[in-house]
């Protein structure tokens, strides 16, 4: 692959349009901007990160996390940026290179959209739907691929659909990104028909055609059938998100007490040798907020991650250019940053996503989002009938409920539950189960 046309700002839907005139903005910015002002991304406020949406105590959800991941990814792309430019130097094309780091804001942004509420377990909930509960009785009205979508149900599969898919009433091209910001969201570039052992995906049936289109258009590697090399950039994304995720938990598990200061800090001051770590705890005798002192010590391994990220990329480029490279960069990160960042994976499996109320949510997630899918898709099988009527009227316009085929009609349920607020999908649960009266 070269940059050259990995870098293209051709709008999805608009490409009849396309000029290279610029403009004050770049079309990567405008990308950015477009997400920004987007329903679908204010959304996130009210969706699970990890922890149950705060009370007292402010955790992250899903909007903040993606700022938080638009923010490192940005500034990591822009590292890498300027150790590539001399490389390339020569190139007529060198310029292009600044780009990346609007282009990963921009996809770190998009990369959580398709997201159903209460975190992870939201989209493992889909797909047991299917795959085990009652869901499981539809499978004969469905094609090999089609049912593969719904039982590995994948939230970034789900993004990309919710960026590119002409929903009802709206234009072609769906949000119309730049080839490069779309390419740069889809973290497995394969069909379902091809998902890994964790059910990892990154487009539906539906969205064949249009990943296929931009994999074309920007020179990303064929490795078979339905499957392709990682756009480069994906890369950042992915590190962004590891980065911002597993050490914002552990902040996140500190400020609701779930882990004392002194275990926390000890655990951070781990991604540094002593010397590092002396002038660390020295720094931190200048405060005595704990949450200063934690949040201090955060900054400081974005730092380093960044930096590490950095590092690995630029070093294995002709991998990653090439299709050949393995793993994230994370996971080729120098052996003190990798040891540090691994306490914290298991730390925070141990006493974090175990955690009793983060338990409870997944709970009661899963009884909510099972009651939808078995009102909702009902109603779309049987729209004659008088409950289903009612119930199809709450579904939003753009959403295609008479669509001509099954398929279709179960993908608009999805795409409706998928674009719910944890507290819209509790009330309509309450509702639908008799347990609660809507208010004026």
């Amino acid at each position: 692959m070269n940059w050259d046309k990995l870098i293209c700002d051709k709008r999805l839907g608009l490409e009849d349009y396309h000029d290279t005139k610029g403009g004050v903005r770049s079309d990567f910015e405008r990308d950015y901007d477009r997400l920004v002002f987007s329903s679908p991304f204010r959304r996130l406020q009210n969706k699970t990160q990890v922890f149950p949406l705060p009370g007292s105590i402010f955790v992250h959800n899903r909007l903040t996390h993606s700022l938080e991941v638009s923010s490192v990814g940005k500034s990591l792309a822009r590292e890498i940026a300027l150790r590539l430019m001399p490389k390339y130097a020569s190139e007529p094309w060198v310029d292009k290179l600044r780009d990346i780091s609007e282009i990963v804001a921009a996809a770190c942004l998009a990369h959580d959209l398709g997201n159903p509420p209460f975190g992870h377990s939201g989209e493992k909930t889909i797909g047991a739907y299917f795959s085990e509960g009652a869901g499981l009785a539809l499978k004969d009205k469905f094609t090999t691929e089609q049912w593969n979508d719904l039982i590995h149900f994948e939230g970034n599969a789900n993004s990309l659909r919710t960026l590119v898919h002409q929903f009802k009433g709206r234009r072609p091209g769906g949000f119309a990104m730049t080839y490069s910001t779309l390419a740069s969201i889809v973290k497995y570039p394969y069909s379902s028909s091809q998902a890994n052992s964790k059910g990892k995906f990154g487009f539906f049936t539906s969205e064949k055609e249009v990943f296929e289109r931009i994999a074309t258009e920007l020179g990303m590697l064929q490795l078979g059938p339905e499957r392709y090399a990682r756009h480069p950039l994906v890369y950042l994304v992915e590190s962004a998100d590891d980065i911002c995720y597993q050490v914002m938990d552990i902040e996140d598990g500190h400020k609701l007490k779930l882990i004392s200061t002194e275990e926390t800090l000890e655990l951070l001051l781990g991604f540094f040798d002593k010397e590092e770590q002396a002038h660390k705890r020295e720094v931190m005798t200048r405060v005595a907020d704990p949450n200063e002192k934690v949040g201090y010590m955060r900054s400081c391994i974005v730092g380093l991650l960044v930096q590490e990220c950095a590092q690995t990329f630029v070093a294995h480029e002709p991998e990653i250019m090439s299709g050949a490279f393995e793993g994230s960069l994370i996971d080729h990160i120098s052996p003190l940053a990798s040891e540090g960042y691994e306490r914290c994976s298991q730390l925070a499996y141990e006493k974090l996503y175990r955690a009793g109320y983060v338990v409870d949510v997944d709970l009661a997630g899963n009884r909510i989002i099972n009651l939808l899918l078995e009102k909702l898709i009902e109603a779309v099988q049987h729209p004659e009938r008088n409950y289903s009527q009612l119930l199809l009227n709450k579904f939003p316009q753009q959403y295609d409920v008479h669509a001509p085929t099954l398929f279709e009609k179960i993908q608009a349920v999805l795409d409706h539950i998928s674009a719910m607020t944890d507290v819209y999908a509790l009330n309509l649960y309450r509702q639908l189960d008799g347990i609660a009266l809507p208010t004026v």
